[in-house]
């Protein structure tokens, strides 16, 4: 999969594909049936994603709580997995905000992209002030010989809604199996290795500590976790993701400690993956409390794994 950040300057063979439009936080089921229908819209054409860096939503409220569930590496990831010929990541700014429903499409999708066709999900809306719906991306795809499709919403096997939102619920209530549900993988926590106080090392159980920064962050506890590196090895793990009371930290992070593990990763880049909530996060009095707590954490852990 080809990532091309802009819509000016395309090749000819950048342009001509048949997009999914939107912001695709999470990449979930329903994210899935967009992309799948803009593969199926125009035959033989190559199969695009259309989505925004920030998102919109961080655009116009800034100071928020953060709440992305997929930065844009992890996103480029999910995406590629469905087989995406082109991602089009279109930087959200001012310029764009104030563009209308007329002048993106025309100026950004014809113009720009050169696209042959667009879905959306039926909710989307996009141009300035929200004014542009299926309705008028279907009237606009008339006038510029363009298909376009919206679809429906997607409903999980109990009849709940598939969407970002009910993931985002999901996650904060601590509810890592049904968040996953809805996304069709595990939700997934990417960055580099960061340096941490070394302190699980002296009572064995040393670990690998990810920031949360700028990302939504999950109901704090233990997890059962499966960390992936860039060279696709994966490691079963147990993770504390929150504020470490017991040492009053202020900031929270993931402290992930992966079994059966012997290599210095400092500086590495991993993904790990939420799996099942094990309890919520707790202070202790003392080390060997909190020792003998992991301990008990590590076996619920490799259980969850059978």
């Amino acid at each position: 999969m080809q990532i091309i950040h802009g819509y000016d300057g395309l090749s000819q063979g950048q342009r001509g594909a048949s997009v999914a439009l939107g912001n695709f936080d999470g990449v979930h089921r329903g994210h899935g049936a967009v992309i799948a229908a803009a593969k199926a819209l125009v035959p033989g054409a190559p199969t695009g994603v259309v989505t925004f860096d920030p998102h919109p939503r961080r655009f116009f409220q800034p100071d928020a709580d953060p709440f992305i569930l997929t930065p844009l590496p992890v996103k480029a990831a999910r995406i590629e997995a469905l087989g995406v010929d082109f991602l089009y990541v279109l930087n959200f700014d001012a310029a764009l905000a104030a563009m209308t429903p007329d002048a993106f499409v025309e100026t950004v999708l014809v113009n720009g992209l050169g696209v042959s066709g667009v879905t959306t999900g039926g909710d989307f809306r996009f141009g300035t002030k929200r004014g542009g719906d299926a309705a008028v991306m279907q009237s606009l795809g008339e006038r510029f010989d363009m298909r376009t499709a919206a679809l429906d919403e997607v409903f999980d096997e109990s009849g709940g809604t598939v969407s970002s939102s009910a993931a985002r619920q999901a996650l904060r209530e601590g509810r890592p199996e049904d968040a996953a549900a809805i996304l069709g993988t595990p939700h997934l926590i990417h960055g580099p290795i960061l340096e941490g106080d070394k302190r699980g090392r002296t009572i064995g159980f040393p670990t690998a500590n990810l920031s949360l920064d700028g990302i939504l962050v999950p109901a704090f506890g233990v997890y059962a976790t499966t960390a992936t590196f860039a060279d696709g090895s994966a490691v079963r793990g147990v993770a504390n993701l929150g504020m470490r009371p017991t040492f009053d930290k202020t900031v929270p992070i993931l402290e992930a400690h992966l079994f059966d593990f012997d290599r210095d990763i400092y500086g590495e880049t991993v993904t790990v993956a939420l799996e099942q909530f094990i309890r919520p996060e707790r202070r202790f009095d003392g080390l060997d409390a909190l020792k003998t707590q992991i301990a008990l954490d590590v076996e619920a852990a490799r259980a969850a794994a059978q």
